[in-house]
């Protein structure tokens, strides 16, 4: 069986880590499509106050299938 694929890209944020920025950033990409399937990280950065990191923000690409 083939697929098609589409690939798109989100930023994802946390004040935890940028493990849970990614998450995020899938769980809310699961509300509105379907089929997720896999994502790769794009850019990591973060929000620096009085010496710690207080914020991350994650890129990532996601990409699902496509309905027939």
């Amino acid at each position: 069986m083939s697929h098609t694929y589409k690939k798109i890209e989100l930023t994802g944020s946390s004040p935890v880590s940028s493990d849970d920025a990614i998450r995020n950033a899938i769980a809310t990409a699961h509300e509105s499509l379907e089929h997720l399937r896999w994502f790769e990280v794009v850019e990591t950065r973060g929000h620096i106050e009085q010496g710690k990191v207080a914020h991350w923000q994650v890129t990532i690409k996601v990409g699902f299938t496509l309905n027939h």
